[in-house]
Parts: structure tokens; C-alpha cells; sequence
């Protein structure tokens, strides 16, 4: 890894870890504040697919603080206990926005079944990816930047699933409040504290994507600039 990769990588790790430590200091101060309607997650959760026409949808607890996700291979909403058995306004905006993801699904929403189809092409991408720019790289700096370029290609696929998540969870978090918000699950003063938790953890996604978009263009120009030496 080059020196301006190397610090490019340190910034975005710092800003990774300051978001994440806002968006965890968000979810337990309103983890901390019960609805006012009583409704624990998995209840909220089961309310948001029947009215949305979900029956085939199991709502089940799955272990970890924010573990929280869709699975839509066995179409379950999974839950962390806090969440599951939660009456606080992060249990509700946590339980709605995985739901969002269920509705999603439910109506073949472009991006996510373009994100579904790219899963299997990341997995492999992934695995190869670090090890492949390494080699890449050291090449590249012999005249050989055969392999650098092929790295870039494994990265550009992980780079580009990173930028189609983001209107997958912007979507699944609009979904998610549009909801809470029309039928009254959070009244006036909940809402508010809702929408800035989803905000907040929008955010990580936000940053991710930023941190791998100028990764993927640091190793272009390494890869452009060992090729005008030749």
C-alpha cells in the first residue's frame, strides 16, 4: 500500500469511527426514550408487513448490538434483542427501516435486486481483491502493471455494490418513516428522534462509499502513472 493510500485510508477510518460512535451514542439515548404506544420492535415489525401485504416474512432475534438485518433468502427480519423486545423509539426505527427492506424486496425494487444480483460476483471479488492490488502494486512499480489493472477491475465491482447500497438503505429508512410517521406508530415528538437515528446510520453507509470510491481512483492513478514511465 502507498503512503497516500496508506493516509487516505487512516482519514476515512477516523471519520468511519467518529460516525460510528455518534450513531451509537444516538441509539442509546433513544433507546432510552419508550413510545408513548408501548410496541416493541418485533411487534412494530409484524404491524409494518401486514400492512405493507407481507405474510411470507418471519420476524426472528438474531445476537450483536445492530445486527439488525433483512435476509431475503429465507425472507426474514432479523432483530438484535434490544430491537426484538424493545419499546423505545430505536427499537421502532431500527424494526421499520429492516422492514423497509422486506417491501423492497416484496416490490422488486431495482436497486436492491440489482445489489442481490451482484452479491455472488462480490463474494469472489472480495476474497481476491487485497492480495491481487498488493502484488499489483509491488509489479507495477517493476513495469508490470498487468496485474494492478485487474485488481482495479475486483475493486471497481466492491466499489460499485458500496455505491448501490446507498439508495438501498436511503430508500429502505424513506419507507420506514413514511410509515411510522402515517400511522401514528411515533407520535410528534418521537418521530423526530427517529429520523435522525436512520439519519446517522445512513451515514455510515455514506462515508464507506466515499472511503471506496477514492481508494478505486488512488490505485488508478498509480496504475496511469507506471504505465506513462514505460
Amino acid at each position: 500500500m502507498t503512503p497516500g493510500i496508506m493516509l487516505v485510508s487512516l482519514l476515512f477510518i477516523g471519520i468511519s469511527f467518529i460516525v460510528s460512535l455518534i450513531l451509537k451514542g444516538k441509539f442509546t439515548k433513544y433507546s432510552k426514550i419508550p413510545l408513548a404506544n408501548g410496541l416493541n420492535g418485533k411487534q412494530i415489525a409484524e404491524k409494518m408487513l401486514r400492512e405493507n401485504g407481507i405474510y411470507d416474512v418471519q420476524v426472528t432475534s438474531s445476537q450483536g448490538f445492530l445486527s439488525d438485518h433483512y435476509n431475503p433468502i429465507n425472507k426474514t427480519v432479523n432483530l438484535s434483542p434490544d430491537v426484538y423486545n424493545g419499546t423505545s423509539i430505536s427499537a421502532a426505527a431500527v424494526a421499520a427501516h429492516e422492514c423497509g427492506h422486506a417491501v423492497q424486496h416484496a416490490t422488486a425494487y431495482s436497486w436492491l435486486m440489482m445489489r442481490s444480483r451482484l452479491v455472488p460476483i462480490v463474494q469472489v471479488s472480495s476474497n481476491l481483491v487485497n492480495f491481487v492490488l498488493l502484488i499489483g502494486v509491488v509489479l507495477a512499480a517493476t513495469g508490470r502493471p498487468g496485474l494492478l489493472l485487474i485488481g482495479i477491475g475486483l475493486m471497481a465491482v466492491t466499489v460499485l455494490f458500496t455505491l448501490i447500497t446507498l439508495p438501498v438503505e436511503f430508500d429502505a429508512s424513506k419507507r420506514a418513516l413514511t410509515w411510522l410517521e402515517n400511522t401514528n406508530v411515533t407520535n410528534n415528538t418521537e418521530y423526530p428522534k427517529a429520523k435522525d437515528a436512520l439519519k446517522w446510520a445512513a451515514m455510515t453507509y455514506v462515508v464507506a462509499a466515499l472511503a471506496a470510491v477514492v481508494t478505486l481512483v488512488q490505485y488508478i492513478m498509480i496504475y496511469l502513472g507506471s504505465r506513462d514511465r514505460n
